[in-house]
């Protein structure tokens, strides 16, 4: 991201969500987003996540301006490119865990085979330790097991990146600190980790935070491991 900004415009008014941020994320990266309610933190994660566009300023994926795409492109770019984790685990009750983790891969234009879609799932299940509950409901589930499902299922089509939201939000702590060990995990075997949250002992577990304050990254804190 190069001098990204962010304004959202009334009749009446003017916000500036995002002011000249400018952020780099390098392959096996994990940071944390973090600041007060209001400072920027969703619309920053909604355009790294293609889900809005910024008002000025690039962003580049893999070497691509996707600063200005039209929808469709974008949509291709986030289904094939990004993972995404949410608050709300957006689970189908009606449909078993494999089912519900297989289903980004099921709406994709080029399928994959029935071989290969068990190879992913069983894959992906298997990093969130969840496999032993691939036949069983969503509701049948634990709030923790079913966003360790949640992030099996943005695995599957093996992103470039995960962004994640407040991931522990809708969880007790027992729970929050299951799905905090997994993205651990998942980390430090090689998945490249965006995340947002309120909690300031999770995002301490990110190797670089970031903080944001009316729109504006203030501080950015890389942490090296002590060996």
């Amino acid at each position: 991201m190069q001098n990204i900004a962010k304004v959202f415009e009334t009749e009446d008014i003017e916000t500036h969500a995002l002011k000249n941020i400018n952020l780099e994320i390098q392959a096996g990266d994990y940071i944390s987003i973090s600041g007060p309610s209001g400072c920027g933190k969703s619309t920053l994660l909604s355009i790294l996540g293609l889900l809005d566009f910024p008002s000025q300023g690039q962003y580049f994926i893999d070497g691509e301006d996707v600063s200005s795409l039209s929808l469709d492109k974008a949509a291709a770019i986030r289904n094939s490119k990004l993972g995404f984790v949410f608050q709300s685990f957006n689970l189908i009750d009606s449909q078993s865990v494999y089912d519900n983790v297989a289903l980004p891969l099921r709406y994709r234009k080029d399928k994959v085979s029935a071989e290969e879609m068990e190879q992913r799932v069983t894959k992906c299940l298997q990093a969130v330790e969840m496999l032993h509950r691939k036949d069983h409901k969503p509701n049948q589930l634990s709030g923790g097991q079913q966003q360790r499902v949640a992030i099996a299922r943005a695995l599957v089509q093996d992103p470039s990146i995960l962004l994640v939201d407040e991931p522990t939000g809708n969880l007790d702590s027992k729970s929050g600190e299951a799905v905090m060990s997994v993205l651990d995990k998942l980390n430090k075997s090689g998945t490249t980790i965006l995340m947002v949250t309120h909690d300031s002992n999770h995002a301490a577990m990110a190797k670089t935070q970031l903080h944001l304050s009316d729109g504006v990254i203030v501080e950015d804190v890389e942490l090296r491991e002590v060996v």
